[in-house]
């Protein structure tokens, strides 16, 4: 049931179960070692049908040093104490490209729930997230770029889907389908330029699970967020606030020197991280953290928040 469950997930949350997910065919390592608390880093996810990422011992995808902006704006090892970063490529069993609505009002919402935010996106980077602190909460992070104007027609998009899909709606990307429920608006927040949160239930062949996703732009870039239980799919799951928090403040420091010439859109993404070692990202309230400023941990409240992909 569980296997079928997971299976099910990879469907509805494609983009959500990247390293975690897929590390779940990966050998424990051998040297009979605690797991590093600080978690093991990936670097930016390879494009369909290009070699993966070099593994380390643990099975993790080796960070890159340096290159593109992009690349050093995403989420990497030792970014976040306490938890685990991974680059690994996406779970083969998933399906690729962008889900397609069976209502036009309601495409924008089954984009962000394929491979990148929506077909405008130039280029797009993922990373799972785990945590042993709440197993069983799974969570992505992407950021992609694009040109400003496209970043934030994306946003008044899902803006506009969010109101009007309240009702739900169902997706089909290859041959599998799945709908998806109660869309509801989601207070988040964020460091960027602008936002949009919301949450939903996800259900296919009667498995369901309550999602939440938050996308951000901060100038021509978004990061989209999205995160779940799938240890236990009826509970609420939130983005956590540090997973956010790190993410903006990154992408701040990365941009800044040139900020008034290209901006990034962020998309953060909750779904779909669960660790071979059963280690899962937890969720935490988030705090506004604007640019240029540094997060204050003693604004972080420990309170799980609800949200739906």
């Amino acid at each position: 049931m569980r296997m079928k469950a997971r299976a099910t997930m990879v469907a509805l949350v494609p983009t959500l179960l990247l390293a975690a997910v897929g590390c779940s065919s990966t050998p424990a390592p051998a040297t009979g070692k605690a797991p590093d608390p600080k978690g093991s880093a990936g670097s930016g996810s390879a494009a369909p049908g290009a070699p993966a990422p070099a593994a380390t011992a643990s099975g993790a995808a080796a960070p890159k040093t340096g290159g593109s902006r992009l690349e050093r704006s995403a989420l990497a090892q030792g970014d976040l104490p306490g938890y685990q970063v991974s680059a690994q490529g996406k779970n083969p069993n998933a399906p690729d490209g962008q889900p397609q609505a069976d209502k036009k009002a309601c495409q924008p919402l089954a984009d962000v729930m394929g491979d990148k935010p929506d077909p405008s996106a130039r280029e797009t980077l993922s990373r799972g997230i785990g945590s042993q602190k709440q197993v069983g909460l799974a969570v992505s992070a992407s950021v992609s770029s694009y040109s400003e104007s496209d970043a934030k027609a994306l946003i008044a998009r899902l803006k506009a889907a969010v109101a009007a899909c309240g009702t739900g709606f169902s997706a089909k990307i290859e041959k599998q389908t799945g709908a998806y429920r109660e869309v509801r608006p989601a207070d988040f927040r964020t460091g960027g330029d602008e936002s949009v949160s919301w949450t939903m239930t996800a259900a296919a062949e009667g498995v369901s699970a309550q999602v939440h996703l938050v996308v951000v732009r901060e100038g021509d870039t978004v990061v989209r967020l999205m995160a779940l239980n799938v240890a236990a799919a009826q509970q609420k799951a939130q983005v956590p606030q540090d997973v956010a928090d790190k993410q903006l403040e990154k992408i701040h420091k990365v941009q800044r020197p040139s900020r008034g010439r290209t901006r990034a859109l962020i998309r953060f993404s909750f779904v779909g991280t669960a660790f071979c070692d059963g280690s899962i990202l937890p969720l935490d309230r988030r705090q506004n953290v604007g640019p240029g400023a540094e997060p204050d941990p003693g604004n972080l409240r420990g309170i799980p928040l609800i949200n739906g992909v």
